[in-house]
């Protein structure tokens, strides 16, 4: 800075020389140009002298050196403020969409880890079933796309569209339950929890839930999302029939006797076959649940395997990177005989987490100074710890590692029973905003379990640890029975056989731009990493509300070669042009993952 002022001061000094007055400057002496071929007039430049006055042309010759000297401020201001920051300043926070006022009619939608959004103006909410299939009609007059988009839960944005969109949050309704056969009939837009609340009274319940609550049910069947439990199917198996808001057919009512073979296509139809507006699913009875909670390791888990899978009715593994701790969580109805088990825990919830307030702490003073009282550290429940812990430093396997060690002795200190409903023991705390990435592949059947999915996980522990990777915790493994459902990652006609369903995970724990940035990108190597060495070996594809489509167009046609070894798309395609045949309910996301071009 002071280097500039004082040149500015020199320049400033040097426009109040008159022509009378003798100039200095350290500028070499030039030659006068020669014109070429005669194109210019010649009139040579003289140089400057300090003895002689400065004619005219000086002038000229000194306004093109002022020129040269703006300009290098101006490269170099433009430099300051573009380039990266120091590792140690602070960074501006991201802000999104802050570069003009909006107008008023414009609506942001993004999924909840903020990992996707988008801006539309056209987002549509009807509240009754006649306005969905109008809405349906005008879109299709107008030629305007309305992308079926629910709760947007979903990591991947699979239902955003910057064209328009059409949520039916305001169609959350139950509207018939047939307490004898355990069904229940209800609006699409429903939340999972609210469907859970309004049939509880009737004794009924949902078979199976995935970790959150929040889903609208059309959207949770649509992409095929899961529970846990090797004798339970995906949720998308337990629709029994449901209602369609198509573009060609107008609403059908489709199930496995009207229509069957477009019924397990539409079942997890991806919202590209048309708006499901009601659904009728097949509950079961409402009953507590024990949840039991410890931690083993990989050799005692690999002789218990088997009989964890077919002794529990729901079970998972929670491995922790860099660790040889598995958590395993199985939870199973009240024994009638029995009770709920007997248990005193030899640590308070208080005395489980201290070890990670304390690492908390000691990081503070490490990265912060110390920046947060004691008093708000006490305050924070495990996974906001974990969260703040990985923002000090995300990227820097040494401290994830430290991380997840302390994970792991929480885990520990936490083990025990809990007793609860379904709706309140199987759900599960993600943690905060993140990247996921998840994959299905199949595990032999129930009574012959071919222990693939072990193997997955130890060459997913292998490779992280080759490639020393800041993979923080945890690795969930969790598994279902298949499904009937044609587009289902579970999807298969043998009944016997289970899948396997393991996520891996990167959070985004700070609205520091540059900072997600720079996880998004280690992310996706992560990512690419266990697509390169995982995938193909054990037949696995990632789940629809995670897959991810790439922007190299190569890659994308590898990935839709690859859909359709394991996915009936000519049949599906088809099916989209028969019922949507303007593509009004598709997007890019869609469209990319399956031109309908392809179609046979």
């Amino acid at each position: 800075m002071s280097r500039a002022l004082s040149l500015r001061r020199s320049i400033h000094h040097l426009l109040r020389l008159g022509p009378s007055q003798p100039i200095s400057t350290a500028f070499p002496p030039t030659k006068p140009p020669i014109p070429p071929n005669n194109r210019y007039p010649s009139n040579p430049v003289r140089t400057f002298s300090t003895s002689s006055p400065a004619p005219a042309s000086s002038e000229a010759e000194l306004r093109r050196y002022l020129g040269y000297t703006a300009l290098v401020l101006f490269c170099g201001a433009a430099t300051y403020f573009s380039f990266p920051f120091s590792e140690n300043a602070k960074h501006k926070k991201a802000q999104l969409f802050r570069y003009a006022p909006l107008p008023e009619d414009l609506h942001t939608v993004s999924n909840w880890s903020g990992t996707h959004e988008v801006q539309t103006r056209n987002f549509h909410q009807p509240e009754t079933l006649e306005e969905l299939e109008k809405l349906v009609k005008d879109a299709d007059e107008k030629k305007a796309r309305i992308r079926p988009v629910g709760s947007g839960l979903s990591p991947n944005g699979i239902g955003l569209s910057r064209a328009g969109m059409v949520n039916l949050g305001l169609m959350d309704k139950v509207l018939q339950v047939d307490k004898e056969k355990k069904t229940v009939r209800v609006q699409a837009g429903i939340r999972v929890q609210q469907l859970v609340d309004g049939i509880k009274e009737y004794g009924l319940t949902l078979q199976n839930f995935a970790s959150i609550r929040e889903q609208q049910i059309g959207g949770i069947i649509q992409v095929g999302a899961h529970g846990t439990g090797a004798r339970l199917p995906p949720i998308d198996e337990q629709v029994i029939s449901m209602k369609l808001v198509t573009l060609a057919q107008g609403t059908i009512e489709i199930s496995k006797d009207k229509d069957p073979d477009l019924f397990y296509l539409a079942r997890c139809g991806l919202g590209g076959l048309g708006v499901v507006a009601e659904v009728t699913l097949q509950c079961v009875e409402r009953q507590e649940l024990v949840e039991h909670t410890y931690v083993t390791d990989m050799n005692d888990l690999k002789k218990n395997h088997k009989r964890l899978l077919s002794e529990n009715k729901h079970v998972k593994y929670l491995y922790i990177p860099y660790s040889d701790a598995v958590v395993v969580v199985t939870c199973n109805p009240i024994s009638k005989w029995w009770g709920p088990p007997k248990f005193t825990p030899k640590y308070t919830k208080d005395e489980a987490i201290q070890h990670v307030r304390d690492l908390y702490k000691e990081c503070l003073e490490k990265y912060r100074n110390g920046e947060i009282t004691a008093n708000l550290v006490d305050e924070l429940s495990f996974t906001e710890l974990r969260d703040k812990l990985i923002a000090l430093d995300p990227l820097n396997k040494e401290h994830i590692v430290r991380i997840n060690c302390a994970e792991a002795e929480f885990w520990r200190k936490s083990e025990g029973y809990r007793v609860g409903w379904s709706d309140e023991i199987l759900g599960f705390d993600c943690g905060g905003q993140q990247w996921v990435s998840e994959t299905c592949f199949p595990a032999g059947s129930l009574s012959n379990p071919s222990m693939k999915d072990l193997e997955y996980i130890e060459d997913l522990k292998q490779l992280i640890e080759k490639r020393r990777i800041p993979a923080p915790a945890p690795i969930e493994q969790r598994w279902t029975a298949r499904s009937r459902s044609h587009m289902s990652p579970a999807s298969s006609s043998n009944e016997d056989e289970i899948f396997s369903w393991v996520g891996i995970i990167m959070y985004l724990p700070t609205m520091d731009g540059r900072q997600r940035k720079d996880i998004t990108d280690e992310f996706f190597h992560y990512r690419r990493l266990t697509q390169t060495a995982l995938w193909d070996k054990y037949s696995a594809y990632e789940h629809w509300a995670k897959i991810e489509v790439p922007r190299d167009k190569e890659e994308q046609a590898a990935l839709q070669a690859r859909l359709r070894e394991r996915f009936p798309v000519d049949t599906y395609n088809t099916a989209r042009k028969e019922l949507d045949p303007n593509r009004i309910f598709a997007n890019n996301k869609l469209e990319k993952l399956f031109p309908v071009s392809q179609a046979a």
